[in-house]
């Protein structure tokens, strides 16, 4: 594919991809969250893998920048997950955990 190509499917992409995740009613974005992860996870391998067989130096000049960006992609995703999973919890289970981990009524 030329490159003039490859440009409009990611533009394309991303506009696809903007409009079918801001359709998503709030309630559905954590286990879209959790697989999205999955999906990071996936990526992030075959960054890895690509990154190891690369011949050419801009090869693996890439591939590295793709490994550090689906890293922080994984990790990102994980705590935004986190973060939605502590808005659903109750006021009990945010005091207990404070209470488990040392601190006085919930507050930090």
């Amino acid at each position: 594919m030329d490159p003039i190509t490859l440009l409009t499917v990611v533009v394309l992409s991303v506009f696809v991809g903007f409009e079918v995740v801001s359709k998503v009613t709030s309630i559905l974005h954590t286990p879209l969250m959790s697989g999205a992860n999955a999906i990071h996870g996936i990526i992030l391998i075959g960054a890895i893998i690509v990154a190891g067989q690369a011949d050419d130096p801009w090869v693996l000049v890439i591939a590295l920048l793709a490994v550090v960006l689906a890293t922080a992609n994984l990790v990102g995703g994980f705590v935004v997950t986190d973060r939605m999973l502590q808005m659903f919890r109750g006021r009990g289970s945010v005091t207990a955990t404070a209470k488990a981990s040392g601190l006085k009524g919930g507050a930090q």
